[in-house]
This record gives C-alpha cells, structure tokens and sequence, in this order.
C-alpha cells in the first residue's frame, strides 16, 4: 500500500453532495499518527513503519514501552501498529501522519474488528430457514439435519452450526472519501466500517482501486 492511517470510529451521519444527494457517511477520527519507529531491511528483514495513535496516561504504559517511547522522543500512545509501505523515506521518526494524507474522492479499504454478536444459532448466523412454528412443531429455530445415513455416518466439516458470531478481523473494500480535514483530525467515508463506536481501524488505499 502507498498511504495508510489509523483511525477512530466516531459514529454515521449524512452530509450533502454538491449535486444535493443525500450521502450516509462513517465519521473517522483519523490520526495524527506519529512514526514511532522505522522498519529497514538490514536490521528487521523488511520495511514498515510503526505509528502510534492516541495519548496514553504514564501510569498505563510498562518500563518497556515507555522507553520504547522515549528512544522515539514521543508521547506514550494507546494503540501501535505497523504500517508496509511501498516507499518509508518519505518518513522519518517523530514524522506526523494526518488525515489529509487521503483526498475526497480515493477509494479506501477500511480494517477493524466486527460488533461482537456472541453465541448465535444458524438462522442469524448462516441465515437459515426457522421451522414451523405451529404448536405440534418441535423444531422452531432448531439446526435441523446434521448429517448423512451410514456413509459416511458423522457431521462433516465446515457443517454451518451454532457457534461464536463476529469479533472477527474483516475488510471492507472500495470505499470512497467523502471529505478529509486535517485541522479536525476527520475522515468522512461513504457508508459503513467494520465494529461499534470507539472501534480502532487502519485506512489504507484500496488493493482495487
């Protein structure tokens, strides 16, 4: 990827298009980021860059981090990822990453992790048809048929059942910028991101674009 930015999930709302359209758009608390540190071949092996985002308080940083923090000459963050890049020399440690790294019209792949929905049947989960739901019936909301006769006379794998639902990493793609304001620290994205208000995410440029 070629630019890249974490970002805040502050909620949805909808602004006006120029040509009076109304627009649903995901609100982003979108940096500042700052390098923390820089990834090289000759000593990782590869190259990335590591941002920080967000001011933590001393008493929730650990010696390590901390110094870690002070070799870089920044503030203590809450959340740290790496960033790969196509070219890290335009960046140097301490460099600040805004919102206007991104321009209103770009397509965007946006990464964080789903709303939790805990443990579900299949009809929420998979989408499955419910049973009948007469008062003779005994299978409402049931599973339904797990397997086959005699052979080979077990469940097979990847049958869709009940289980964990969301909470999961997960990418949406080819999504647009709708408006970015570095002076606000705000990204505007057409239509929705993965998680719930408050959910860390990292922008970065559409694989498909």
């Amino acid at each position: 990827m070629k630019k890249a930015i974490i970002a805040k999930k502050i909620g949805m709302t909808q602004v006006f298009a120029e040509n009076g359209t109304l627009v649903p758009v995901t609100v982003l608390e979108a940096g500042p980021n700052v390098v923390v540190q820089k990834k090289t071949v000759e000593n990782d092996g590869y190259e990335a860059i590591q941002v920080g985002f967000m001011d933590a308080k001393a008493k929730h940083v650990n010696k390590p981090e901390q110094g870690h923090f002070d070799k870089a000459g920044v503030t203590a963050k809450k959340v740290v990822k790496e960033l790969k890049l196509e070219d890290i020399s335009a960046y140097e440690v301490g460099a600040e990453i805004k919102a206007d790294v991104f321009a209103a019209g770009e397509k965007v792949d946006a990464t964080g992790i789903s709303k939790g929905k805990g443990f579900q049947s299949t009809i929420k989960r998979y989408n499955a048809s419910r049973g009948p739901m007469g008062h003779g019936s005994k299978s409402h909301r049931v599973t339904g048929s797990m397997g086959t006769s005699a052979t080979p006379s077990r469940v097979r794998k990847g049958k869709k059942m009940p289980g964990h639902m969301g909470s999961v990493k997960i990418t949406i793609q080819n999504l647009e910028i709708v408006r970015a304001d570095a002076e606000k620290n705000i990204l505007l994205i057409k239509g929705a991101v993965p998680g719930p208000k408050g959910a860390i995410l990292v922008i970065k440029d559409s694989v498909k674009a």
